[in-house]
């Protein structure tokens, strides 16, 4: 799930170091795993970039910390 996170923050195009020195990826990853789980369970073992575009595609579904988190990496 680390993986998933450094996905994510590098996925979130033009970041300022300081942006990625305080992005909480423990928050951020606590935020997104419950949902995760929840519907992304048959692909946790296929990558990171599978379980971002799962999460994308169940955005409606997602707990808003983890809309939060991927609206404020760029996602």
């Amino acid at each position: 799930m680390h993986k998933f996170v450094l996905a994510l923050i590098l996925l979130s195009a033009p970041v300022s170091t300081s942006a990625l020195a305080h992005s909480g990826s423990d928050q951020d990853e606590k935020a997104c795993a419950p949902d995760a789980h929840r519907f992304c369970r048959k692909l946790l073992d296929q990558g990171d970039f599978t379980i971002l575009a799962c999460l994308k595609e169940n955005r409606p579904k997602l707990s808003a910390a983890c809309r939060t988190v991927l609206v404020s990496h760029g996602q």
